[in-house]
Formats: C-alpha cells, sequence, structure tokens
C-alpha cells in the first residue's frame, strides 16, 4: 500500500521541481544559516546526532568537527552511501546505515537527483532503496534520547515527522532541524500541523519556512 501511494504522488508530481521561497531564502543567506543556525547546539562528546538525508556527509563532518559528538548517518542511496562510509571510515563516532528512516520496513524507487533525490520525484537515474521504520530502529539500537536530529529526506520528511510524534518518540529528541519541501501535494496544510503538534512539546528557534527551522524542546 505505501508503495502505491508513493508511485500515485511521483506521477502526480511529474517533473515537477520544488520551487524555492525565494525570499525566505534571502533572508537565510543573510542569516549566514547554513554557517551559524545549522551548526550552533548545545552539544558535547557524549551527544547523539542523527543526520537523515546524509547525502555527501558534510553537515555531518562539520557537526562532528565542533562538537566530536557521536552521529548516525542515514543514507539510502548507494553511491552516496559508499562514499560517506569511505570519507568516515576511520571515524568510530561516525556511523553510516546504507537505508533510510520512514514509517515502516519497506522497499522502494528513488529517482537519483543529486541532493534532491527523491522517492516522490521521476528522473531517468531510478535505484530501489531500502527503508526502516524509525522507532523500530530507535529500539533495536537501544537509543532513548536524541540531541539533535536533522531531517533532509525530499518530501519524506512529513511522513516521518507524523510517525514520530504518533509513536510519542518526538519527545526523546531534544531539537529537530528540517527543511520542509513544498513540492508535496497539500505540503503547506501538512507543515502546519506537523508544526502545531510540535508546538506542544518543542518551540522554534529559528525559523525559515521552505528552507530550514530548527524545534528545541521546551524545558
Amino acid at each position: 500500500m505505501i508503495i502505491l501511494m508513493q508511485r500515485i504522488i511521483r506521477k502526480s508530481i511529474g517533473l515537477l521541481k520544488k520551487e524555492p521561497n525565494h525570499e525566505q531564502f534571502q533572508l537565510w543567506r543573510q542569516a549566514q544559516g547554513d554557517k551559524i543556525h545549522r551548526l550552533a547546539y548545545d552539544l558535547n562528546e557524549d551527544s547523539i546526532v542523527l543526520d537523515v538525508g546524509g547525502f555527501e556527509g558534510q553537515w555531518a563532518s562539520d557537526i562532528f568537527g565542533m562538537y566530536c559528538c557521536k552521529v548516525h548517518i542515514f543514507e539510502p542511496v548507494t553511491e552516496f552511501a559508499r562514499n560517506i562510509s569511505y570519507r568516515f571510515q576511520k571515524n568510530k563516532n561516525i556511523i553510516v546505515y546504507p537505508y533510510g528512516l520512514a514509517t515502516s520496513n519497506s522497499m522502494s524507487k528513488i529517482s537519483i537527483v543529486g541532493d534532491a533525490s527523491s522517492i516522490y520525484k521521476t528522473a531517468d537515474q531510478i535505484e530501489t532503496i531500502q527503508v526502516v521504520k524509525a522507532s523500530d530502529f530507535f529500539q533495536k539500537h537501544q537509543i532513548s534520547h536524541i540531541n539533535l536530529m536533522k531531517i533532509n529526506i525530499e518530501g519524506g520528511e512529513y511522513e516521518l515527522l507524523e510517525h514520530l510524534i504518533f509513536e510519542g518518540w518526538i519527545q526523546h529528541i531534544q531539537n529537530i532541524q528540517v527543511q520542509f519541501h513544498n513540492f508535496m501535494p497539500d505540503s503547506q496544510k501538512r507543515m502546519h500541523n506537523i508544526q502545531a503538534e510540535l508546538s506542544k512539546s518543542h518551540q522554534t528557534t529559528y525559523q525559515y519556512p521552505f528552507v530550514w527551522e530548527n524545534w528545541q524542546r521546551k524545558s
């Protein structure tokens, strides 16, 4: 059923690419968001960080370089995961998983478009990937607290966050750094619904709609 729905969504989206929120993006650039906001956290060597959508591993590298924390990278695209694994092969504090986090354990088709690769788009290059149920992963690996979870998975953020909220796992995450994407059907409505749920337990420390935002757990 999940795979069928993904195919329907991909078909409805077709070759449509996300339309960047230019005004918010300019504000983000002026604030040096990539260099400041995305890296400024209260972390140390005991912190647990999840990088969901690793791509080349640069953000994970920057975070580790600043805090020497434990970083778990999830990257389902074979080439990307292989390159990240090679990059951090001698760093025991950075662990790479060649699959994604989602709402269930399944296989899916992903369109390979560099850092915009997505199961909700169509492209010439397609790969079959594995995704695992996020709550099952946490239980299996005995992860009870996450200091920072970065999510950039080209449309998959909606289902993943809805899953974490439904399962009550959102309470165990100190910071959620997420990029919402506006090419998904009802993206504005779904984003607002997720934000309303997050606001019950978290509060924003920065927010640039459809660019980047961070939700920090309330004291």
